[in-house]
């Protein structure tokens, strides 16, 4: 398996507009290589008769059925409020406007 270079590092950099300095690139090259190896490897012992997976484990829903229920009136929402205006919460401005 052929190993990836500096140069091609590098390129995929360039592509991926990250500025690497000389020293990441060395550092990094034979990083993704081992990478790659491995990918390799693990794609060899992969079984034709293995569905692939995204999770370890099945996965299920666990939202519960909608149900209609009495929700509160205005005056008890805001009950606890300490600013009320037109059935809303007061807050603080926190922007000024010009």
């Amino acid at each position: 398996m052929p190993s990836i270079t500096r140069e091609e590092v590098a390129h995929l950099a360039r592509l991926a507009r990250i500025e690497l300095s000389d020293t990441e690139l060395d550092h990094l090259a034979p990083q993704l290589d081992q990478i790659i190896t491995l990918v390799g490897q693990v794609s060899q012992v992969a079984a034709e008769d293995i569905p692939p997976t995204s999770h370890a484990l099945p996965l299920t829903n666990v939202m519960r059925a909608d149900e209609n229920v009495p929700c509160l009136t205005p005056e008890q929402a805001l009950s606890g409020a300490p600013a009320a205006e037109e059935q809303r919460f007061r807050v603080p401005r926190i922007l000024e406007e010009d």
